[in-house]
């Protein structure tokens, strides 16, 4: 190193880095102006570019104690050298990070160390923040929020009780002409005083002459935010209710793998059904990846179909199914309903088993009652996941009750099984064995009838069930037949005759359920309501927000006994009774309300962020109108693909992360931003106009013999003799090797700060937007860094004297052939970038780089536009070099360099020459040669000069690529 001190190695990079990115911080050089508030700068929001302004954002992080390992960095590497390109095109770029903060780690962190939550997650944000700025992203660094900050959950808490005060009218008139919006609750209850609307219930009293609690009761059926009992996944051992997403398919939790029962507790849910059309139907108007789409619509699940009676035989209750194929009915043998079914209770007869029972249908259990309850308890273990498992040994037991097929009058057996899902559909189901896997395999195992009415395709297995298309069979009776019918003739006519008869009717279903947005646990945010004696529900006025976490005695669940899943849940707010317990003026005077003792789910904070970028300095609103309308709001153009007629939904103009948060995160984010837009909060209608799901860094993770995971970092690598495979051993023992997503189970992480040392940020940068296209998924391999490090090193040397620090630049005028190469690839590497195509992009820069390189002297008029070019990748060496070549200021605002289009023409072609349309020869010529002197310069060539001796039959040419000469 001391004999070129100037040598672009890990250290001088270091320098350079840390150099220009406290020079960026000091400037303030990605502040991005508004047009309204403190950061308001008319001349800087002035359209400048194609659409004047881009909007580009990340997925909200959550702050681990681990820190970033090199799969983190994929999409906000991509995110910025998106953005740096468009403020290079002399667009007003926001782009910016914060921190998801709340959430069960750091509360499970506290559990076991006694330390404060917000203790534990400011010191992982540090640590997070550290690692970021470091990798040179150009953030606004006054727009980084964090979910903990009171500031922030004021908003959250604000937008929670928007939501909480309204209601979803299906008559009210849209402006894109569609029926169904949120509106205030005030106007509800205005309608119940005027007589507008029929008060619900059945004793004709007027809104006046009920009680409050019976006008809550009322209230709450309506609102979008409201509470409820619900089945929920309730772990005893973490003492908090978990979501689906947070319950392995072994029916226990995903940290610290509790056993998880279902349980029916009282619940804040979010009314989200009420949107089930529009966001499904709005997915068209997005720009995003198909399997995006189709996640979500499989998620909602929209699905036409009936709605079916069967009455309960001996009793006044009927058993109602949603089916998608009510053509079947003639082939349901047998009902199942799901564990958690309110009428499981009601159906199971006391005493003995009936007449007629199977061995096999009891369970081994002596009465129903017994068998259905020992049965109840097996399943509460079982996430929603598990019972959905297909190749599941099919489980139930009899429940001692029949039911009546409506199309036959036959008395079916009813069974409890827990592959049906309280959550969907009715929570029951007619099972056609003929047409349905599910059923044929349950019949099959409890010896149960199968009857098909549909004739199977030719060639079809009779011992497998037949779910295909086909003429109706064995389904008629004395007033209806559907023999010989179409599935689509046939479900017509029998739902016509269910509704004629009071059967049924048609209808649509979804597998959407409300959401559950309630946590038993501390580290979250407070809701903004408190409970009157009645158990009224009542908001808290914006005055009394926000309303802030209280220091609690200690965070450790107090349901001790893990397996119990008789315990109730005691958040950890409930201890501290002088917060929970308050006398508040709400209006009519003070009176003695009790808190929610529940917390907000970390979903809260991350369904709004984004809007909270746009105005976080501002005390008076969540986001200032003007400020949210220029960020956000709809373009004059649909996205590309959107069905005619479309409009455009407004919303983040780039958001990038990855495809685990497809469903929920954007799903619930979609929800509250078209709630605000009903209620008049926001222009948009759809917080993310394109999402672009990026793929996973995978790494090498190695198992020993007990197929545990061992430290990657520990493994050492035994090359062989030549054609040999590779042997890996950890401590002496040999490991198998395989590749998986980077992270903490698989004990591969890699840190940022490892490459940093070892090569420098604008390396590490270059080498993942190098790996391969953005959404594929790549294997990291940490020796191939060093060729990203040598491209760099190469563009330093054609600018920079290694052992001097001189420039080396020649002011003299490219050659004809260089100045070519320059702009193709300048028009290249546009597209490129316009296209997230970084990888190609870094491809065709190195090409350039190399034709450089042969060079005595590279020409300054091309060495600055490939400086220009590069510096969305590797902004640190390219600010470097662009000031070492002379320039002051920073190129972050430089005009990306522009391509003469007449230079993309290329000025020779290669003219290929048949003789009896066999190729002889080739020839460069003029791209712009005519056709008759090209066939004067091919007509002179040796090769056809001795082939045409005796003379010339024809010449076909075809300028400038071909000649075709036919001697006499």
């Amino acid at each position: 190193m001391s004999e070129t001190p100037h040598r672009y190695t890990a250290e001088l990079a270091d320098r350079v880095e840390v150099a220009w990115q406290d020079r960026w911080e000091e400037e303030g050089t990605f502040r991005a102006p508004n047009p309204a508030g403190p950061w308001a700068d008319p001349e800087g929001v002035a359209c400048r570019g194609p659409n004047g302004k881009l909007l580009v954002l990340d997925m909200f992080p959550y702050p681990s104690g681990a820190g970033l390992h090199v799969g983190h960095p994929l999409g906000y590497i991509a995110t910025d050298v998106f953005a740096r390109y468009h403020r290079m095109l002399g667009e007003n770029v926001l782009h910016c990070l914060g921190y998801d903060a709340f959430g069960l780690p750091a509360e499970q962190y506290a559990v076991q160390t006694g330390q404060h939550p917000r203790k534990t997650t400011e010191d992982n944000i540090v640590i997070m923040k550290r690692q970021l700025r470091r990798l040179g992203l150009g953030h606004d660094d006054r727009r980084a929020v964090e979910t903990i900050d009171p500031a922030y959950y004021r908003w959250t808490q604000w937008i929670f009780l928007q939501i909480y005060d309204s209601w979803y009218d299906e008559t009210a008139a849209r402006p894109d002409g569609g029926l169904g919006k949120a509106r205030p609750i005030a106007d509800l209850v205005a309608q119940f005083e005027a007589g507008e609307r029929p008060v619900p219930g059945e004793d004709g009293r007027g809104w006046i002459d009920l009680s409050a609690a019976e006008r809550g009761e009322i209230l709450d059926s309506y609102r979008l935010a409201y509470t409820t009992e619900a089945p929920v996944n309730w772990a005893p051992g973490l003492g908090t209710v978990l979501s689906n997403e947070e319950v392995t398919n072994e029916g226990r939790s995903e940290r610290g793998n509790f056993p998880v029962f279902k349980k029916n507790l009282r619940q804040w849910m979010m009314r989200i059904t009420a949107y089930a059309d529009r966001l499904a139907d709005d997915l068209d108007r997005v720009d995003w990846p198909e399997k995006v789409k189709a996640m979500q619509r499989n998620w909602i699940g929209r699905s036409q179909g009936a709605r079916v009676g069967f009455p309960v035989v001996g009793s006044g209750e009927s058993i109602e199914v949603f089916t998608t194929r009510p053509d079947t009915l003639f082939g349901a043998t047998f009902m199942v309903v799901a564990p958690e079914h309110p009428l499981v209770d009601g159906l199971v007869p006391q005493g003995d088993w009936p007449e007629g029972t199977k061995p096999e249908w009891t369970g081994g259990a002596e009465t129903p009652a017994a068998a259905v309850a020992a049965y109840r308890r097996a399943t509460s273990r079982r996430s929603d996941v598990e019972r959905q498992m297909e190749g599941k040994d099919k489980t139930g037991v009899f429940t001692g009750a029949y039911a009546t097929n409506p199309v036959n009058g036959q008395a079916v057996p009813v069974f409890v099984a827990d592959y049906v899902l309280a959550s969907y559909g009715t929570g029951a189901i007619m099972a056609v064995p003929g047409q349905d896997e599910r059923d044929w395999d349950f019949a099959k195992r409890f010896d149960l009838p199968i009857i098909r009415t549909v004739r199977p395709a030719e060639g079809h297995d009779p011992d497998t069930a037949y779910t295909g298309d086909g003429p109706a069979v064995n389904s008629a009776n004395d007033e209806i037949s559907l023999d010989g019918l179409g599935v689509a003739e046939a479900k017509e006519r029998i739902v016509a005759w269910l509704e004629d008869k009071g059967a049924g009717h048609g209808t649509i279903n979804y597998k959407l359920r409300d959401w559950l947005f309630s946590r038993q646990r501390y580290w979250g945010e407070p809701f903004p309501v408190v409970f009157d004696e009645d158990g009224v529900s009542h908001a808290l006025p914006e005055s009394m927000l926000p309303l802030e976490l209280p220091d609690v005695p200690d965070y450790s669940p107090r349901t001790f006994e893990p397996e119990d899943d008789s315990s109730e849940p005691e958040p950890p707010l409930g201890r501290v009774t002088e917060w929970v317990e308050v006398d508040l003026d709400l209006g009519d005077g003070i009176r003695h309300y009790r808190r929610e003792t529940n917390t907000m789910p970390n979903w809260a904070g991350s369904c709004w962020y984004f809007l909270r970028y746009l105005d976080p300095a501002n005390d008076e609103a969540f986001v200032d109108p003007a400020n949210e309308a220029y960020w956000m709001a709809p373009q004059a153009n649909p996205v590309e693909g959107a069905p005619v007629g479309t409009v455009d939904p407004g919303g983040v103009d780039l958001y990038i992360g990855g495809v685990e948060h497809a469903v929920l995160h954007l799903l619930y984010a979609r929800f509250w931003v078209k709630v605000l837009h009903d209620l008049g909060h926001l222009t948009s209608e759809e917080p993310f106009r394109r999402y672009f799901a990026q793929g996973y860094i995978q790494a090498p993770a190695y198992t020993d013999g007990r197929g545990t995971y061992v430290e990657a970092s520990e493994v050492e690598e035994t090359v062989p003799a030549i054609g040999g495979e590779p042997v890996f051993t950890y401590r002496g023992e040999v490991v198998t090797r395989e590749f998986g997503k980077i992270g903490k189970s698989l004990k591969n992480m890699v840190s940022p700060d490892d490459m940093y040392r070892a090569y420098g940020a604008d390396t590490f940068r270059l080498y993942e937007m190098g790996l391969g296209p953005l959404e594929h998924s790549k294997p990291w391999d940490t020796r191939a860094v060093v060729g990203s490090q040598r491209f760099l090193q190469r563009v330093w040397r054609n600018v920079v004297d290694e052992e001097t620090g001189a420039l080396v630049v020649s002011e003299e005028a490219p050659s004809d052939e260089l100045n070519r190469l320059l702009h193709k690839t300048i028009d290249a590497v546009r597209r490129d970038f316009a296209t997230l195509g970084f990888n190609t992009a870094i491809a065709r820069l190195t090409e350039l780089n190399n034709a450089l390189t042969k060079l005595e002297a590279a020409p300054r008029a091309v060495v600055e536009p490939l400086v220009l070019m590069l510096a969305p990748l590797a902004p640190h060496i390219a600010e470097e070099l662009w000031s070492r070549l002379g320039h002051p200021d920073s190129l972050a605002y430089e005009p990306f360099p522009v391509a003469d289009p007449e230079l993309l023409v290329d000025a020779t072609v290669t003219c290929v020459v048949q003789i009896k349309g066999k190729v002889r020869d080739r020839v460069d010529v003029p791209a712009d040669i005519t056709e008759g002197a090209l066939r004067e310069l091919v007509l002179a060539l040796p090769k056809v000069e001795q082939a045409i001796a005796g003379g010339v039959r024809t010449v076909v040419v075809r300028a400038p690529k071909l000649v075709n000469v036919v001697p006499a």
